[in-house]
């Protein structure tokens, strides 16, 4: 059974950066709803006991057209917001760099990581409508900056890549806080991510 991640923080312990509205809103009914119902879908489409990556990752093999659009929509919404809560952490203790081979890699693989970060940040900001940017990694250790439009993911896209970072740019993940000012909440995003937690996703995909 598919379980939302547990917050290492207190509903409030992101502000100002989140408020404590949007995260029991994001959280607590969003986040919630994904992973409700992505569990009921897997269980009609007789995958319950497979991993989110493994559904993700071979939708094709679902014949129903309509769960397949489910699996994809409900799935990669468990799937990106268990990833993209579990990066975050308060401004005080976020660590504030990325370390050991993810540091190594994002200074060869996208120029640092100021270029990293404006990077991702013009990818979320472009996004139109609903979506993501992706931080992601090959089997190589390659990283990849990339966008995704509703709850799609480079698992979902078939490029065989796994995400380490998750940057919500759907409007429920700041408009209660920033409204229409997109740009700020991206802004903001930066001061809560916790780079440890990504660095130990990269090392984690490599295995």
């Amino acid at each position: 059974m598919f379980e939302q991640v547990k917050l290492t923080y207190d509903v409030n312990g992101l502000e100002p950066q989140i408020d404590q509205l949007t995260i029991e809103t994001h959280y607590g009914k969003h986040h919630a709803t994904y992973t409700k119902t992505f569990n009921e879908l897997a269980e009609k489409a007789g995958l319950a006991g497979k991993s989110a990556e493994e559904i993700l990752g071979s939708l094709d093999s679902v014949a129903d057209e309509t769960l397949r659009k489910g699996l994809r929509n409900q799935g990669g919404g468990y799937y990106n917001h268990n990833l993209y809560f579990s990066t975050l952490a308060p401004a005080t203790t976020a660590a504030k760099v990325p370390t050991g081979k993810l540091a190594e890699a994002i200074d060869r693989d996208l120029g640092g990581l100021e270029a990293a970060i404006d990077a991702l940040s013009k990818a979320a900001a472009g996004q139109f409508g609903s979506g993501w940017s992706f931080l992601s990694v090959d089997k190589d250790g390659k990283l990849y900056v990339t966008a995704s439009p509703n709850q799609d993911n480079p698992i979902s896209e078939g490029t065989g890549r796994t995400p380490i970072l998750a940057l919500d740019v759907w409007e429920h993940a700041y408009y209660l806080k920033y409204r229409n000012l997109r740009p700020d909440y991206i802004k903001a995003f930066w001061e809560i991510l916790d780079w440890k937690v990504v660095s130990d996703l990269y090392d984690k995909a490599l295995g």
